[in-house]
């Protein structure tokens, strides 16, 4: 998956749920190399960073003066780690807290970290801040080619003049609806379970309510009991945690469900039968709108009013209810109901930047760079070790970079294509010539169909791939490009994308294991 581009600002304080007391510690002189799991009594600085791949180059680039303690746990998503009141405790004990952000992480460990890091320590987004250290950001850009429109939920805009920060929740409603028959959104899980956003089974209440941060973008199954046309009504408003949640747009859009959206349009309506569209609430303007790529062909997207567009759900839409009883919401098993596919299984809340810059090793060197300032500024005295610390770290970074580029180079250019599980790898295919080729995108209501594994089987054969890619952490969302690999007798191999394992527990071994593991599945001169 990969959405179109305009970057998130800021890291400000925000009042959230969990505070503890805050500590204060007494910067010291220490010599002591802090243990990547241990305590370091000599450090001047506390670092809490979200993840543990932050915390390795904060490491690097601190040495024995920084003691640096991580929130997600070894193996653990960051985009779906649920904080505990013990990592609260820790964002209040730090002198110092990076996290990666671009929505990277799941919102409560970002709302964790605004709440609890004490006032006047540094609390930096490196991703976001570290273009001006020279990182490359890059667009996501989403097509997973389907037959159908591919409908989501969005939030543009910062919000900044209506007080919002990274922290702050936007709230979407749904508050009426009219048609033949029912209407769910839900989203189903990684592991096939479904959680419901809006339901019209049982009548609209407060309940039928989600949230996403701010320039946030997420996806759902948008299910229709029978024919004929709705509309449905959406409210946006604004919690930044100093109040009630305030108004920031509403529309009503129309969706025309098995029959011809041309005798449902106006003249001047736009009706939206493929590629990617977003209901949007912009708050920035306090407008809701359908942001939307179709009239550029994929390539750029606009905001068009709710009522100048009518949503195709064509009778091709149409899908058996799956005989799992956590789908009865939707009717009997083995029942038709018209649906607009999730497209992508599991939670993927994200922006529109790509967030894993640290796939391409010159955007960890900005990262380092980045890391070192903040820490000379908070620890003066260290600066001279910090600044040691870090120009060693940069030669290392440039010979892991130079090995990159060498070990992809000597793969033929007809075999650089990934096909993964995540879509964690943009930026190392942008930086070593690579292409990112596909993922597994089965059909979330439903265990994955024959046509689902055959799309996927048609890439791999037609691009004659001879390995697709894994991440350890990930293995549970396999099972389908596991078994497309056994059918196809190509080999299954191990990237790293966001997290260490028990085997590898450096950035720099990350990185060299991901070169080696591309040229050795994917071939080379000497393999």
């Amino acid at each position: 998956m990969r959405a179109s581009s305009t970057r998130r600002r800021g890291a400000v304080r925000t009042l959230a749920a969990t505070a503890a007391a805050a500590l204060v510690l007494a910067g010291c002189e220490g010599h002591a190399r802090p243990d990547a799991a241990g305590e370091n009594p000599d450090a001047a600085l506390k670092v809490v960073t979200t993840t543990e791949i932050l915390a390795d180059l904060v490491r690097r680039v601190g040495g024995d003066r920084v003691q640096v303690d991580p929130i997600v746990p070894p193996g653990g998503d960051p985009h779906s780690y649920e904080p505990t009141p013990r990592d609260a405790e820790k964002v209040t004990e730090a002198d110092v807290t990076f996290t990666n952000h671009l929505l990277l992480e799941e919102h409560a460990l970002i709302k964790t970290v605004d709440a609890n890091a004490r006032p006047g320590t540094p609390n930096v987004s490196l991703a976001e801040a570290s273009e001006t250290y020279g990182a490359n950001v890059i667009p996501l850009v989403e097509d997973v080619g389907l037959d159908v429109l591919w409908l989501g939920l969005r939030v543009r805009g910062d919000g900044e003049a209506r007080g919002a920060t990274r922290s702050s929740d936007v709230l979407l409603t749904a508050t009426d609806v009219t048609g033949p028959g029912e209407l769910v959104a839900y989203l189903t899980g990684s592991l096939g379970k479904p959680q419901k956003y809006f339901d019209s089974t049982d009548g609209f209440s407060a309940a039928d309510t989600t949230s996403l941060p701010p320039a946030a973008h997420t996806h759902l199954n948008w299910a229709f009991t029978e024919p004929g046309v709705y509309e449905l009504t959406l409210q946006g408003r604004l919690d930044t945690g100093d109040g009630a949640p305030r108004p920031v747009g509403e529309g009503t859009f129309t969706f025309a469900v098995g029959v011809d959206p041309r005798t449902v349009a106006d003249k001047g309506d736009t009706v939206l039968d493929e590629g990617h569209t977003d209901l949007t609430v912009n708050i920035d303007s306090g407008r809701m709108s359908a942001y939307t790529d179709l009239r550029s062909g994929g390539k750029d997207q606009e905001e068009i009013p709710p009522g100048d567009v009518v949503v195709d759900v064509p009778d091709r839409a149409l899908e058996e209810v799956p005989r799992e009883e956590a789908f009865s919401f939707l009717g009997e098993p083995g029942e038709e109901v018209h649906q607009l596919p999730q497209a992508v299984l599991g939670k993927h809340v994200h922006g529109e930047i790509d967030p894993h810059l640290w796939q391409d090793v010159q955007n960890a060197k900005a990262y380092a760079l980045l890391i070192r300032d903040t820490l000379k500024k908070e620890d003066p005295r260290g600066a001279r070790a910090y600044d040691t610390g870090t120009r060693a770290y940069e030669r290392e970074l440039d010979e892991l970079d130079a090995y990159m580029r060498q070990q992809v180079g000597r793969i033929p250019a007809d075999r650089r294509q990934l096909i993964t599980t995540h879509d964690a790898f943009g930026y190392l295919a942008d930086a070593y010539g690579m292409t990112v080729a596909g993922f597994v995108v089965p059909n979330p209501a439903q265990e994955p169909s024959a046509d689902d594994v055959e799309k996927l089987t048609r890439t791999i054969d037609n691009l004659d791939v001879p390995a697709v890619f894994m991440e350890p952490n990930l293995a549970r969302r396999t099972s389908v490009l596991t078994q497309v690999a056994e059918d196809q007798d190509v080999e299954v191999c191990l990237l790293y994308g966001d997290a260490f394992d028990e085997k590898t527990r450096h950035y720099t071994d990350m990185m060299r294991h991901n070169a080696d593991e591309l040229r050795r599945c994917l071939g080379g001169p000497d393999t």
